[in-house]
């Protein structure tokens, strides 16, 4: 790592240059820290302040992350979910090019509580159990999101359905139910043990919590969904146009 001293291009921009190329590298993608100021600063034989310039520039971008007392490292490229036009996680994982795996996939018939019972138009305190899918999903590496999703009772599914591949193609070929809509609510909230043990995070650290309302082409009611994300792995991105 040499940079150029008798070159017209300012020396911060030739490190900033240079630090874009070094970040590329798998093993900081994969979280290895860079190495320290003193370090950098040394083999480039730049100033500290003016590494500081070149490293400023990629924080403020969001491609690196300085955290006192550990050290600087880049961002994990994160998802990015938005309201213009609404896909299921399976599409949004697509468009990324990620590839999707189940870490957990349970299925089990539980009787709803007020506010999913409302949702589904059933009766305060009714017996009728729904169909209730939970999978904890992610890349080839860590999970990064775990679902729990109701179904209408009034529908036809029963549980026994294929689960593992891509829920709303599965919900259209067996019963010809095709979903049009998705109302959506984000909220914070700290993970908490039980979603800190299955997202591999502290207890104390925080999670994104998105409930999707799905309706099919009539209007009626179809999913009861809660998605809890990893706060380093999602960005929810809104576009207002006036």
């Amino acid at each position: 790592m040499q940079l150029d001293h008798n070159s017209s291009k300012p020396l911060h921009i030739q490190a900033e240059e240079m630090l874009r190329k070094l970040i590329q590298e798998e093993a900081y993608q994969k979280g290895k820290l860079l190495p320290n100021e003193v370090e950098l600063s040394e083999q480039l034989n730049i100033s500290r302040n003016t590494l500081r310039q070149a490293i400023n520039k990629l924080v403020y971008e969001g491609l690196l992350v300085r955290k006192k007392g550990y050290g600087t490292k880049v961002v994990r490229k994160a998802i990015k979910g938005g309201v213009k036009n609404w896909l299921s996680f399976s599409q949004e994982m697509k468009k990324l090019g990620i590839e999707v795996r189940n870490f957990e996939l349970h299925v089990s018939l539980k009787v709803p509580n007020e506010e999913i019972c409302e949702f589904f138009n059933l009766e305060e305190g009714t017996t009728q159990r729904c169909v209730v899918l939970e999978r904890l999903r992610g890349n080839k590496e860590y999970p990064f999101v775990y679902f729990i999703s109701y179904f209408n009772p009034a529908l036809p599914v029963n549980g026994d359905e294929n689960y593992s591949g891509l829920l709303y193609e599965m919900l259209e070929q067996n019963y010809g139910i095709v979903v049009k809509t998705s109302v959506e609510e984000i909220s914070a909230r700290l993970a908490g043990d039980k979603l800190a043990e299955k997202l591999e995070i502290s207890a104390s650290d925080p999670i994104l919590v998105r409930k999707r309302f799905v309706y099919d082409e009539d209007g009626k009611p179809v999913e009861y969904n809660i998605g809890y994300y990893r706060a380093d792995s999602f960005t929810y991105k809104i576009e207002s146009e006036r």
